[in-house]
């Protein structure tokens, strides 16, 4: 295990910051499974409005550095392409 002070520091930060980290990888999660859940169920309005409330959380998590870029941008097209086909 860390034996200098700074060891031990770094330690407790990186402890902080994956339990920080998982909670918001959830709440992300949650938020595009909602999406894919109104999609599911046919409901095209609540599909739309999950869409738009998704879209900023995706935003903030690659701002965090929660997730690439690239990922974030692919999953807005997917999510995106899928309420665009139950118009």
């Amino acid at each position: 295990m860390a034996n200098s002070p700074q060891a031990r520091k770094r330690a407790r930060q990186a402890e902080k910051r994956r339990a920080r980290n998982a909670g918001q990888r959830s709440n992300l999660r949650t938020f595009i499974k909602k999406v894919i859940a109104a999609v599911e169920a046919g409901d095209k309005e609540q599909a739309q409005s999950a869409y738009q409330s998704v879209v900023p959380v995706i935003d903030a998590a690659v701002v965090k550095g929660l997730i690439h870029k690239n990922k974030a941008a692919r999953n807005k097209s997917r999510l995106n392409a899928k309420v665009r086909a139950l118009a």
